[in-house]
């Protein structure tokens, strides 16, 4: 993950009921304005296209870094309803380096970026997807904090999701999700048990 500036036409949101912030992209819907989220999520979509960001606070998954990317990667494939090795790979994994980052309270942070065949709404018809994933891990706190950005890439003619988006719709970039994640602070750390 390379060095990125922060976007001043982002938005700075509290999350959590303020006890986490980061630099969100300009434009994004709470979900939760919509819908009840479980308490340890923060979902926000965008306005036109099908792509979607997704904050978790997770339990610390006890294994090696190796095997607990793999964990939670595998955790959002089941979720996505891409469970089959066909339907989703894990293709990269760097290690980021901590000082270009607000959460110095983590052991050690990680980007992962996969591939996954995702049915919308239980369809027959697949979409492609771009996972790109920021995994901070704060054993101190026994909590993986699990940031996750669903890309669409290719969209199936027969899905739900194959409507005309218009030209001038700006999408969200991989260069803001790396601008979310290095942004991520933990403002109170009595969030954590």
């Amino acid at each position: 993950m390379d060095a990125v500036a922060m976007d001043t036409t982002s938005n700075v949101r509290k999350l959590f009921g303020g006890c986490l912030s980061a630099v969100l992209p300009a434009g994004v819907k709470d979900v939760s304005e919509l819908r009840e989220l479980p308490d340890n999520q923060e979902v926000f979509v965008h306005p036109v296209t099908d792509q979607s960001l997704i904050i978790e606070i997770l339990e610390f998954v006890e294994e090696p870094d190796e095997e607990a990317i793999r964990t939670h990667f595998d955790d959002v494939a089941d979720s996505n309803g891409a469970a089959s090795n066909e339907d989703n790979t894990l293709q990269h994994t760097e290690q980021v380096d901590k000082p270009q980052t607000r959460m110095s309270e983590c052991d050690k942070i990680y980007y992962i970026l996969g591939q996954q065949k995702v049915s919308k709404f239980k369809e027959s018809s697949k979409n492609l997807i771009n996972v790109h994933m920021g995994l901070f891990r704060l054993p101190q706190y026994t909590t993986d904090i699990l940031v996750t950005f669903n890309d669409p890439v290719s969209i199936d003619p027969d899905s739900s999701s194959h409507t005309a988006v218009p030209v001038s719709a700006s999408r969200w970039t991989e260069e803001e999700f790396h601008t979310l994640v290095k942004s991520l602070s933990i403002d109170d750390p009595d969030i954590f048990p």
